[in-house]
């Protein structure tokens, strides 16, 4: 799972509690955490790391909303310098959150929760 990365400690640690939650609930052998910035391992670092598991395959989840400036530019061009290193595996990148069909159940699941914490704070008052 590819973030972009924070100087608060705590955004980073979400983006690795989600790709362990990713791991564990599809069994997948080997997840590793990256960042683009502000935040380690970097994407070459995780994948070199999946490269010395003997990986031959990965995918490059962007845990990003929307396809801006970064993922445009930045992760292509990481990307292909990640082949140039490790010319035998297999790299894909998977577009970013906005567009896929759960992403608005999870908004309205948001909305859902301010409007019942209105209501029950409402009657509480």
């Amino acid at each position: 799972m590819f973030g972009h990365g924070s100087s608060v400690e705590s955004a980073n640690d979400a983006v690795r509690s989600m790709a362990a939650q990713l791991q564990h609930r599809q069994g997948y052998e080997a997840v590793e955490t990256a960042f683009l910035e502000s935040g380690q391992p970097d994407l070459r670092g995780a994948i070199d790391r999946l490269a010395a598991q003997g990986v031959e395959q990965v995918i490059v989840i962007p845990y990003f909303l929307t396809l801006g400036m970064h993922l445009q530019r930045d992760l292509p061009r990481l990307v292909e310098e990640i082949r140039a290193v490790h010319p035998g595996l297999e790299i894909q990148v998977t577009p970013p959150l906005d567009g896929h069909p759960a992403l608005i159940d999870a908004l309205l699941g948001r909305a859902r929760e301010a409007t019942e914490g209105k209501s029950s704070a409402g009657e509480t008052d």
